[in-house]
């Protein structure tokens, strides 16, 4: 293989002419970034879906306070 210019991890395969990136600790560390964001993801979109549920529950109360005031 053969170092690509002014890249430390990168290399040109002599045979396909490819490019291969060689950094072992950037990969994992870009594998671990993308799970932290998919957790946070979902954490939000859970959120999301709690606080849909509390304004439903506080809609209905106000509502059932409304009937009680009427009669």
């Amino acid at each position: 293989m053969i170092p690509v210019e002014g890249h430390k991890n990168l290399y040109r395969d002599d045979k396909t002419g490819a490019i291969i990136n060689c950094d072992q600790q950037g990969y994992v560390n870009y594998v671990s970034q993308k799970k932290d964001r998919e957790k946070l993801k979902n954490d939000v979109q859970n959120l999301k879906s709690e606080l849909s549920e509390i304004k439903l529950l506080l809609k209905e109360i106000i509502n059932g306070q409304q009937k009680n005031w009427i009669n």
